[in-house]
């Protein structure tokens, strides 16, 4: 039987990071939960001792909140096992209609809020477990992250950003210090934090009911989704326990799909384009740069 994990959770107000908090609770691990209202979380905190449960104000917008918080679980358990890095938020409407200011909101929150949590985690896994001890980096990413949906750019971009970084960071970490990043990209799951997307007006220009983000709108209104959150973080917690952790896992049979499509639309344009790349070499040679 494997032994209790420590948790550093983010987001856990609602949807997955919540879920997450209580289940692995319920398993008789810790976890240091972080959000922007800690009070949001005060059932918890007068079930779980100080020892099973630590509540965190942050805001992984800002770096000193993050930095705060892996100091504060370092002092209250001189180690960290896994990083479920899932703040975020969504926001719907077509890019013509969305606001300068609101994409650059959604990328602090979903992209850099993210990285800058992986950062923080790889330095506390290298430098304050035990030497060799390493740790599990969680990315929830999303089905978005490679298969954007009408109206869902700007937060499938965010999405793509962050499996961009998360590849790049898991190529650069040494296998010594035995750090796994697994990019988890769940479809369409019902949670109470879907409710907190941001869904902006229709953009004039695509108010036809015809046009594709006007479908989506349709559909998604009042839908209840087929995934169930608590199956999506039994399972999670099961591959985390299980010890061989994968470099993604899609979730859903929705996002298998996607994923599907999407490695045949890349092989279709492999076929499709090859002939212009087979003689594009230098004529004296030189080095590739794929690893």
């Amino acid at each position: 039987m494997a032994s209790p994990k420590v948790w550093f959770i983010t987001g856990t107000s609602s949807g997955f990071g919540r879920s997450m908090t209580e289940y692995a609770l319920n398993q008789g691990d810790t976890v240091v939960a972080t959000l922007r209202k800690p009070q949001v979380l005060s059932d918890l905190a007068a079930r779980y001792s100080a020892d099973k449960l630590l509540v965190l104000k942050v805001d992984v917008t800002k770096q000193e909140d993050i930095d705060e918080a892996f100091a504060r679980t370092r002092e209250a358990f001189g180690r960290l096992d896994v990083v479920f890095n899932n703040a975020g938020y969504g926001l719907f409407t077509e890019i013509e209609g969305t606001p300068d200011d609101k994409a650059r909101e959604l990328f602090e929150t979903n992209f850099w809020g993210a990285t800058n949590v992986s950062r923080a985690a790889v330095k506390f896994f290298r430098e304050v477990n035990e030497p060799g001890k390493g740790g599990i980096i969680l990315q929830v990413s999303s089905i978005a992250g490679f298969h954007a949906l009408p109206g869902l750019s700007y937060y499938a971009a965010t999405k793509h950003a962050l499996e961009g970084f998360s590849d790049g960071l898991a190529r650069e970490l040494p296998a010594s210090w035995n750090i796994n990043i697994c990019i988890i990209e769940p479809g369409a799951f019902h949670t109470n934090g879907t409710k907190g997307a941001m869904v902006l007006p229709h953009h004039p220009a695509y108010a036809d009911e015809s046009f594709p983000t006007s479908r989506l709108r349709r559909v998604a209104e009042g839908a209840v989704f087929e995934g169930d959150a608590e199956k999506f973080v039994r399972t999670v917690y099961e591959v985390v326990q299980g010890g061989k952790i994968p470099k993604r896992l899609p979730m859903g049979l929705d996002a298998l799909e996607a994923l599907n499509l999407r490695i045949e639309s890349l092989k279709a344009t492999v076929d499709e384009t090859k002939g212009w790349s087979e003689d594009l070499r230098r004529a004296d040679g030189g080095v590739q740069l794929l690893l």
